[in-house]
């Protein structure tokens, strides 16, 4: 038995519909620019031929309906509504064909962004970290197991705030399918139960203060909220 200089914490866990079992954390990865309207109005071409990712420590993941604070070092503090893909098997080099045998299940993420840091490292061709890795700031909601979700294409995507729709599309919008996304990135990297794969976001990202109160839904999938607290 190792001897630990400290303790360290357990694994973010997140509720699946209809089981006691929770769904561990490993890892998540984030597509970036995956609908052609998200990327026209963060001013970026469309990139068709391949997708590209960031990261998020497991530690950002944090369930649907809490209150969490407004970050700190932000002064525009932006949403973005996503499907979140949950692996429950290794994949390793996959096809596209064969990429949706490995899905455990599907849930309702919020891509919670310090975009003024983001743009700012953007423009000095910098990681995008301090703007994306930030705590709290993967929100996703309770999982729907892969077999009881509809085929992916019609489903409609929305997010609201304060009750205002702000973003709205289908998930056909996607520039790389689910399938094409698992496939790709299975070329890079050992996929395992337990990692988390946010497939982007749809046009209409915006600032949230504290107050807010941010409501998503996807088609098939328990909805999603997350009440912007105060700042820290």
């Amino acid at each position: 038995m190792n001897n630990l200089a400290f303790s360290v914490p357990d694994l973010p866990m997140l509720q699946i519909e209809g089981q006691s079992e929770q769904f561990p954390v490993a890892r998540i990865f984030c597509v970036g620019r995956n609908y052609a309207a998200h990327a026209a109005e963060m001013g970026v071409a469309v990139d068709r031929e391949a997708p590209f990712y960031f990261t998020k420590s497991p530690f950002a993941a944090v369930p649907s309906g809490q209150t969490f604070p407004y970050p700190t070092g932000t002064e525009n503090f932006h949403f973005e509504m996503e499907l979140a893909v949950m692996m429950g098997a290794p994949a390793f080099r996959v096809s596209a064909d064969d990429a949706l045998s490995a899905v455990f299940g599907y849930a309702c993420a919020l891509d919670m962004t310090r975009r003024d840091l983001q743009l700012a490292a953007r423009a000095k061709q910098r990681p995008w970290d301090l703007g994306k890795d930030v705590e709290n700031s993967a929100v996703i909601s309770a999982i729907t197991l892969a077999e009881q979700m509809a085929p992916l294409g019609p489903q409609r995507i929305h997010l609201a705030v304060n009750g205002q729709t702000k973003q709205d599309a289908l998930l056909s919008d996607l520039i790389h399918s689910v399938p094409e996304v698992i496939a790709d990135l299975s070329q890079y990297y050992h996929l395992a139960p337990g990692d988390v794969i946010l497939t982007g976001t749809p046009a209409g990202v915006g600032a949230v203060v504290p107050g807010d109160i941010i409501t998503g839904e996807i088609v098939g999938l328990s909805p999603i909220e997350l009440t912007v607290g105060n700042r820290e």
